[in-house]
């Protein structure tokens, strides 16, 4: 009898949302046109759901991800956790985006981000009113560059945000130093971008042998070992890898499950990464 594999970690967002330790990010991967295309990623979107990895992360900076997403979730748009953003320099054109991710998912978002800080204070009103009638569950905000992490950390302090998404990964623990302990001190959940540094830290894959003394926590390939060392950290919510291979997105769900690693497995990763 095959011995039966732990279920996928569940995560709390804030704002009483639970979703799984590993998601799907869509940036590149579901801007696609066309019946071909569009299925073959809807097919990794399957694979996501299969594997337990229901949290989708898009934004109308990905251009058709939102509707390729929306597409790939039809007849079971209840059993999926959406994440998406505003991402506009006015208030106007960010209500026409809202509207249009709105329709496009069911008639609410879970989780609703400023993308990049981009005119926060116009958008920011308006995705609590949404929040507050019922049609978005978690209120965030993201950025990628470390040159803005001083005002997302200022954001976090007003006490308006639910959860931040950033990139951190064990080549880059910018982060770690500069926004996880307040996102910890403010009860924050923790998005987690670019966990494999955007493809980078695993173009050069370390031997099976280096892998072997990770086997103990779950992990067999050198994808996963990278998104349990982020998960690893109590204080991230959740990762969102995003690739357009259905057996990559079953491998990298398997990240999401205990045993996590201990302070030695973490840094055995890093001097991995470093290599």
């Amino acid at each position: 009898m095959p011995i039966a594999q732990p279920a996928m970690d569940q995560r709390s967002l804030g704002g009483g949302l639970r979703v799984p330790a590993v998601g799907m990010g869509t940036w590149r991967t579901l801007d696609v046109r066309g019946a071909a295309p569009e299925a073959a990623r809807a097919a990794v979107v399957d694979a996501a759901h299969r594997a337990g990895a229901n949290l989708f992360d898009s934004s109308p900076m990905y251009g058709e991800s939102e509707r390729v997403l929306g597409a790939a979730l039809a007849g079971r748009r209840d059993e999926a956790i959406v994440a998406t953003k505003v991402w506009a320099s006015s208030a106007a054109e960010g209500r026409e985006q809202v509207e249009r991710a709105l329709a496009v998912f069911g008639g609410r978002v879970d989780v609703y981000q400023v993308h990049n800080l981009l005119a926060w204070q116009e958008h920011l009103p308006y995705l609590e009113e949404l929040r507050d009638r019922g049609l978005v569950r978690v209120v965030g905000a993201t950025h990628y560059q470390r040159s803005a992490f001083g005002a997302l950390a200022s954001l976090m302090q007003t006490g308006r945000l639910g959860m931040v998404q950033l990139p951190y990964n064990a080549a880059d623990r910018t982060a770690e130093r500069e926004l996880l302990p307040l996102a910890a001190e403010l009860g924050l959940g923790v998005l987690v971008m670019q966990p494999l540094g955007e493809g980078a830290l695993v173009r050069h894959q370390p031997a099976a042998a280096e892998l072997a003394p990770l086997e103990r926590f779950g992990v067999t390939t050198w994808p996963q070992a990278l998104l349990k060392w982020c998960l690893s950290d109590p204080r991230v919510t959740a990762v969102i890898p995003a690739t357009t291979h259905v057996e990559r997105m079953t491998a990298n769900a398997m990240a999401g499950r205990p045993p996590w690693f201990d302070d030695e497995a973490r840094e055995r990763v890093v001097e991995l990464a470093r290599r």
